[in-house]
């Protein structure tokens, strides 16, 4: 196999307690990714035995403004911890906080101008220290702002890669969420290219519907080659509903993810 496999534990057998998704993947053969962890029993994720790939690194906050920049030092800190107890290899990042529906707490109504993009690389390269001084590795994920995300800023993956370049260290890579750059950029092919020296993560669904590979437009046996002709052996993510049956979208998403 050429890649470490994962998949998000939000988006899947949703109908079972999240603990007992948890079993399931790791049954299954799955690294595991999380989103808030506040909302976690932790300990009993602890118990599962699983190996967690990514979760949220951070609570509240933002990385333009005086009051959100203490927010999420403060709660990438906390992360850090919490990453420690689950042995967690990634802490996910975004441009601004988010509200459990997706949409941005300080919504950014104009284009960030040229000293909002000076303070976000200072704010990540703060919390890049921070995952240095407790050996881990803050990434940061670029979202869609005409379908799941509107107002985000920072959002485009040529933004977070631009972002992620100016910091310059392992301690922050991109989460290349393949979903969203198709909704906001597409050529996914060349992006997946041109961002292979930054990638610390590499996140899949089909467009439309955010389902599992092959319901959708986006040829991701295409895409399988094109990473792994690009050097990545890291881990590959289903952040994705399932579009019928959980078993049998995972089997799709491990086929198209094993090259020969």
């Amino acid at each position: 196999m050429t890649f470490s496999l994962a998949v998000c534990a939000e988006m899947v057998f949703i109908d079972r307690p999240f603990v007992e998704r948890v079993e399931l993947l790791t049954e299954r053969g799955f690294e595991v990714e999380i989103w808030d962890w506040t909302a976690k029993d932790i300990d009993a994720l602890v118990a599962t035995g699983a190996t967690f790939s990514s979760m949220t690194g951070y609570i509240t906050g933002n990385l333009t403004d005086d009051d959100g920049i203490e927010e999420i030092l403060a709660s990438a800190a906390e992360s850090l911890e919490v990453a420690a107890v689950l042995d967690c290899a990634r802490l996910n990042l975004h441009g601004t906080g988010l509200d459990p529906s997706g949409l941005p707490v300080r919504p950014q109504l104009e284009v960030p101008t040229g000293a909002e993009w000076l303070c976000a690389v200072d704010t990540l390269r703060r919390i890049a220290a921070l995952g240095s001084a407790a050996d881990r590795v803050f990434t940061l994920e670029n979202l869609n702002t005409l379908v799941d995300h509107p107002r985000v800023p920072f959002a485009k993956a040529a933004d977070t890669i631009s972002l992620v370049d100016a910091v310059a260290t392992d301690h922050l890579r991109l989460n290349l969420d393949l979903y969203h750059a198709q909704i906001g950029e597409g050529n996914l092919i060349e992006l997946v290219r041109r961002a292979a020296p930054l990638l610390g993560e590499v996140q899949v669904a089909d467009v439309p519907g955010r389902c599992e590979p092959g319901t959708g437009e986006i040829n991701y046996p295409a895409i399988a080659q094109a990473l792994a002709d690009t050097g990545f052996r890291g881990t590959v993510a289903l952040e994705a509903w399932a579009s019928e049956e959980p078993d049998c979208a995972l089997d799709i998403f491990r086929s198209v993810f094993t090259l020969s």
